[in-house]
């Protein structure tokens, strides 16, 4: 019998380059987003990941925002590459394993489903949904935002719907909206695999890859559960067609160094 697992990952700069918040205002014209989010992040207003789905229902520049609109930010979304190939290969799955593949994003579900279609079933993918007014076509509601502890509840509802162990639980995300789930699945004896070198994330993961291929996340699911060695990891990778061209592996450590005779003086 084949153990089964859950791999489940964020949209937004892990399986995309894109902040999809960004990229809707780009389109529509609207500045200073980033200055938007690190305001309501300072006020810890909201929940990490969160901040779109505020701007969207209490922004007024964000009011004319209409579904099509978030469809079309998700065409113009720039994916890695072979996401396809990822979900294929976790689908047949490895020898002794198979593979749950599921999208958990704080990002609007349009845009998460608009970028990934053809690639990641429709309800393979979690993400922020809203109530559209019938007559104008406004958001007049957020029915649902996966952001912060809203994705743990995510996670968790997917592990009991599919019966899958907490030690059985992969999660790959890139941001702080992560770090709670992270913390979760870390609890459970889970895998945490951090797509990002941003310090708060990485320590928290048990591994960090980086890599612009999500085919890369296979590297440590492949390494710590199946117990596949790098000429083994390689050889996966070539008969995909695929080649590991640079594979450096570098430990950081995280320094802050301060002068003692400053801090005496202080004292």
């Amino acid at each position: 019998m084949r153990k089964y697992y859950l791999l489940v990952s964020d949209f937004d700069q892990t399986l995309s380059f894109n902040d999809s918040g960004l990229v809707l205002a780009e389109m529509l014209g609207i500045p200073d987003f980033q200055e938007r989010v690190a305001s309501l992040s300072r006020l810890n207003l909201v929940q990490s990941g969160a901040e779109l789905t505020y701007l969207l229902r209490h922004d007024p520049d964000f009011r004319g925002v209409r579904e099509q609109h978030l469809v079309e930010v998700g065409r113009r979304i720039r994916l890695k590459r072979n996401i396809a190939l990822l979900a294929d290969f976790l689908k047949d799955g490895i020898d002794g394993f198979s593979f749950d593949f599921y999208v958990v994003s704080a990002a609007p579900w349009l845009v998460v489903n608009s970028a990934l279609q053809g690639l990641v079933p429709a309800d393979h993918i979690i993400g922020a949904h809203f109530g559209f007014n019938e007559e104008t076509g406004e958001i007049e509601s957020v029915i649902q935002v996966p952001a912060g502890y809203g994705k743990v509840a995510a996670v968790d509802s997917l592990r009991w719907r599919l019966g899958v162990p907490s030690d059985r639980i992969v999660y790959v995300g890139d941001g702080s909206s992560d770090i709670h789930v992270m913390l979760h699945v870390n609890r459970g004896d889970g895998l945490t695999i951090a797509a990002s070198e941003t310090r708060h994330i990485a320590q928290i993961a048990r591994r960090t890859v980086i890599s612009d291929d999500a085919l890369s996340v296979l590297i440590p699911v492949l390494e710590e559960i199946g117990g596949y060695d790098p000429s083994q990891i390689r050889l996966v990778f070539e008969e995909q067609g695929l080649l590991i061209q640079e594979w450096d592996r570098v430990r950081t450590d995280w320094l802050t160094i301060r002068d003692g005779t400053a801090i005496a003086g202080a004292a």
